[in-house]
């Protein structure tokens, strides 16, 4: 959906990021912002911020920072469309729709939601009146409480259950939620029938498919709903909904393989447990989970099924790999899965195989290992063969780890570190005599003092662009002549005049990053943005210090060309023009200079 920026920032415009978050956090008020503990990461103080002047949150231990519909994408799983939908509910405004009928569109899926809600209702129903249905389920030890909780039913051994929830049972929106089925003679029959139902929810609690589970033997043992216009088994976990605030809390995520292992581990305490739905794990999935906390560990059987399942989720994983986060595999023991296993050890045996399971650079390299003689050359080389596609799938955020594991490797394969860097086509990194050549003191003379580093001020460019999102009133006085366009920082200060000179407002930190949200300039705003304080420029000292900047900007202009003509009056071809041109920009200069305050920075 294509949202024009001028309704995404009218909304950021009337909604107070302080009032979002509060209906989720409680804040408290410290001099001009509100902290909390952050809700991203296990922590005792509180180094959440929420800032109302430049409508941003930020987290001092974890580093998550954003707006307001960047928080509701982080903290509930929304998308961003969802987000701003919400935003805009509560804030009484009318999303307007795009060019493709969203309007329908959305009304479509409302309608298909309430389908899909009548259904779960129904088959709630039936499971009470199921003897068969009931005894099945106490027979696996799920309790009636967690059955509410996860909303199990049961599908009746009928055609047309369903007839009596939806009279009119020919609507082409049942089989388009995936409810019915319309075989090749035209006839239509439940696609459900004896089974033990699970709703599957969106983040947002939305009933959106069902999984059921055969009651008696037969084929296939789980069923799922097939792909609609809601459910996209790529993109969503079973359980995700009702698990989100236990994964906060407990720092990290269980990812297991089925509906029954979600429900008893929650039975038995472990309620930070969700499943994939019938397909291997997905980079959107573990995306999904790396939003709400920054350890996954995936739980499989000990098998060599489970061993292959876990591989394919690591194949899946290794894009949305970082730095900051954990990717590690729990393989349980032979003839347990997770349900079997809480219920015969107890939570505290499953809390503990999930602190020390196998992390994921040492579950591949491990592998890898297995599958080469390492005691030959040949099998070295495959070795660095078989891991070189999966190295070039981890992305610069985690460099740090890709040099790890090519270390590994390195040792592994009898080569030298640069020569596996090499090989992997991983950028080498300066070599150790280089490096310690470069950090070594100064000895001469007997003087064994390191050198004295010193942070370079800031650039005239990025002074302006920490004042302006400080204080957006600012940028309307920005002159577009004097900013360089070649920093990241001088090119945000153009694209924000170019703002203003169209007629937009800029409003607030938290607008900008959703401005420019997806682009070059959202990336340098993402890198400034968590560093700016509050207390960094001195109320009083914020206007002299504006004008002194571009007073620096306009005498590097000058100086500039002052230096071009000087150089063309040493080759003799300066014109007549250009030599009153040069007197006239060194008095110029000479002005600049004389009025040029020295207002500290920090």
């Amino acid at each position: 959906m294509n949202l024009p920026q001028s309704f995404i920032q009218d909304l950021l415009a009337r909604v107070d990021i302080v009032d979002v978050i509060e209906r989720y956090l409680p804040l408290k008020k410290g001099g001009a912002n509100y902290f909390a503990c952050c809700p991203f990461h296990s922590e005792k103080s509180a180094s959440f911020s929420v800032s109302p002047s430049k409508q941003f949150y930020h987290c001092f231990g974890c580093g998550a920072h954003g707006s307001a519909i960047g928080f509701l994408m982080q903290y509930s799983g929304l998308t961003y469309i969802e987000a701003i939908r919400e935003l805009a509910q509560e804030a009484g405004i009318q999303v307007p729709a795009d060019r493709r009928n969203t309007r329908q569109q959305d009304d479509s899926r409302d309608h298909l939601v309430e389908i899909m809600t009548a259904a779960a209702k129904f088959y709630r129903g039936a499971l009470e009146h199921s003897q068969a249905a009931g005894a099945y389920l106490r027979k696996r030890g799920l309790s009636s409480d967690i059955a509410a909780r996860f909303g199990i039913g049961f599908a009746p051994d009928a055609q047309t259950s369903l007839q009596q929830v939806f009279p009119n049972y020919r609507d082409k929106l049942l089989a388009t939620a995936g409810l019915v089925i319309d075989n090749d003679q035209g006839r239509r029959y439940d696609r459900f029938r004896n089974r033990i139902m699970f709703p599957i929810h969106d983040r947002r609690g939305r009933i959106i498919a069902f999984g059921g589970r055969i009651l008696d033997s037969g084929e296939p043992k789980y069923l799922n709903s097939p792909e609609t216009p809601l459910f996209e088994k790529g993109r969503e976990l079973y359980g995700f909904s009702l698990a989100q605030k236990a994964i906060r809390a407990a720092g990290f995520a269980l990812v297991v393989e089925g509906y029954m292992d979600v429900a008893a581990l929650a039975q038995f305490g472990m309620e930070n447990a969700v499943a994939t739905l019938g397909t291997a794990t997905t980079p959107h999935h573990i995306q999904t989970l790396l939003r709400q906390t920054s350890r996954v560990v995936f739980c499989f059987d000990g098998d060599a099924a489970g061993r292959l399942a876990a591989w394919r989720a690591l194949e899946n994983a290794l894009a949305a790999l970082r730095d900051d986060v954990t990717l590690a595999f729990l393989f349980l023991p032979t003839g347990h899965d997770p349900d079997t296993f809480i219920r015969e050890k107890g939570l505290d045996a499953m809390l503990d195989a999930a602190a020390h399971a196998t992390p994921l650079a040492t579950f591949l390299l491990d592998t890898l290992r297995q599958r080469c003689d390492t005691a030959s050359a040949e099998g070295r080389a495959k070795l660095v063969f078989d891991a070189k596609p999966l190295i070039a799938r981890i992305p610069e955020a985690a460099a740090i780890l890709r040099l790890q594991m090519a270390k590994t490797i390195a040792s592994a394969s009898r080569l030298t570190q640069n020569e596996t860097e090499l090989a992997l086509g991983i950028q080498p990194t300066p070599r150790a005599d280089a490096r310690h050549a470069a950090k070594a003191p100064n000895t001469a003379y007997g003087s064994r003092k390191p050198p004295v580093t010193r942070r370079s001020p800031p650039s005239p460019a990025s002074t302006l662009l920490r004042l302006v999102l400080q204080h957006p009133t600012l940028a309307a006085r920005l002159p577009v002549s004097l900013i360089p366009d070649d920093t990241d920082e001088g090119r945000v200060l153009i694209a924000i005049i170019d703002l203003t000179e169209s007629g937009e407002s800029v409003i607030s930190l938290g607008a900008l990053s959703e401005r420019f949200r997806g682009t070059p300039h959202g990336e340098t705003l993402e890198r400034i943005a968590p560093g700016l304080n509050d207390t960094e420029f001195e109320p009083s000292a914020v206007e002299p210090l504006f004008e002194d900047t571009l007073l620096k900007l306009q005498a590097g202009i000058i100086t500039k060309e002052i230096a071009e003509l000087e150089e063309q009056a040493r080759t003799g071809t300066l014109s007549p023009t250009e030599r009153r041109r040069l007197a006239d920009l060194l008095k110029e200069k000479a002005c600049c200079s004389g009025f040029t305050r020295t207002t500290n920075l920090y």
